[in-house]
């Protein structure tokens, strides 16, 4: 029986879909193992700390209780996936960068979380929450760790391409794509919260300049360099194509995770829905929202009213939510969302179908499918 990479067999009659699912459950299952180790090993002694100290260990348990919390690893997949473009072979560093991008990942998300003020992450509770309970008469002290743990997950996230077992040049390299990752991201959640501050109604091109440098620039185009380079794949050749499917595959995702915030199943996602209407953000469906009420004719006015008088009110109510839902479906928001999502995934589909005379073509067909699985998906 034929096999995928990950060791999944690949059942007879099955459709691209329920097989590109399968290769990304195979990653998710293995990925969880090295991660579940390389946190033992932490624990072991391999994180140098006073042997007074207790916060040091309950930091990491909090790190760890975080990282094991993930979903389907995307950009695990992502990074052995682009090794795939060169090889079928095992490629050394892989399990290193991995942990890497995955440790970046639990950094962003216990800024986030303090930056959100979020209760609860990955249907457990957020780091930063974790730490008010900790310390309930010492808001500081919370706000202190929770900066702290952000900190040293940064900062295992490059130890683990300097740890790895690789020729310096290589581990050099990889470094630096890691930290340069890095540093787009920070300027991305710059821009993310200056996107909120602005007096007009932000254009298409802040939405996707805030996304690109938010979370494609880290989230899938460090993954797909630092698999190429892995395999010998020079990535450095190739940056403008890479850059373009990573951007229009970051655009996809941004726009389904706010279209879902609004539009999306609360039990399936395991979260409420009108997070970014209460908070105020000025994501793709609040700005598609905001346009669409505009036009003052039929309605429009009294639409107007019911969608800013929630925008930014975090007392509004489920009621309220759903009433702001409605208006969007009675004006066609969903529909102009779900066509930019498909427009953009089928460009970076093109994007990919591209490499498929320099690079290995399984490979090829994966990165051409992911872009329109990703924004059909429900969760």
């Amino acid at each position: 029986m034929p096999h995928t990479a990950t060791g999944t067999p690949a059942g007879p009659g099955t459709g691209p879909g329920e097989r590109l699912r399968e290769r990304i459950a195979g990653y998710e299952r293995r990925f969880r193992t090295l991660f579940e180790e390389y946190f033992d090993a932490l624990a072991a002694g391999a994180l140098d700390a006073p042997s007074f100290s207790r916060f040091t260990p309950e930091c990491l348990a909090l790190l760890r209780d975080l990282s094991l919390r993930g979903g389907k690893r995307m950009r695990v997949v992502l990074l052995n996936e682009a090794a795939r473009l060169v090889t079928d072979e095992p490629v050394e560093g892989l399990d290193s960068a991995a942990l890497s991008i995955e440790l970046l990942q639990t950094h962003g998300l216990v800024h986030d979380d303090l930056i959100d003020d979020s209760a609860t992450r990955r249907g457990g509770p957020s780091t930063y929450y974790a730490y008010r309970e900790k310390f309930p008469h010492d808001r500081q002290a919370a706000i202190g760790l929770t900066v702290l743990a952000g900190d040293l997950a940064l900062a295992l996230s490059l130890r683990a391409l300097l740890d790895a077992p690789l020729p310096p040049a290589m581990r050099q390299a990889m470094v630096e794509v890691q930290t340069r990752a890095a540093t787009d991201t920070f300027v991305g959640q710059i821009v993310d919260l200056e996107r909120d501050f602005t007096p007009t109604v932000p254009d298409e091109d802040v939405l996707h300049g805030v996304a690109d440098y938010k979370s494609a620039r880290y989230s899938l185009l460090a993954p797909l360099r630092l698999g190429l380079l892995a395999a010998g794949g020079q990535p450095d050749r190739y940056d403008d194509e890479l850059s373009r499917y990573a951007q229009l595959v970051g655009i996809c995702g941004q726009m389904r995770d706010d279209y879902l915030d609004l539009f999306g199943d609360a039990a399936t996602m395991g979260k409420p829905t009108g997070t970014d209407l209460r908070d105020g953000k000025r994501s793709y469906t609040v700005v598609a929202l905001l346009s669409a009420v505009a036009d003052s004719g039929t309605g429009g006015g009294s639409d107007r009213v019911v969608v800013e008088s929630a925008l930014g009110d975090a007392s509004c109510t489920p009621e309220t939510v759903a009433a702001v839902r409605e208006i969007a479906e009675r004006r066609g928001v969903p529909d102009r969302m779900r066509a930019d999502m498909r427009r953009h995934a089928e460009q970076a589909s093109l994007v990919a179908a591209a490499w498929r005379p320099r690079w290995r073509d399984e490979a090829v067909t994966f990165f051409e499918q992911l872009p329109v699985w990703s924004v059909e998906r429900t969760r």
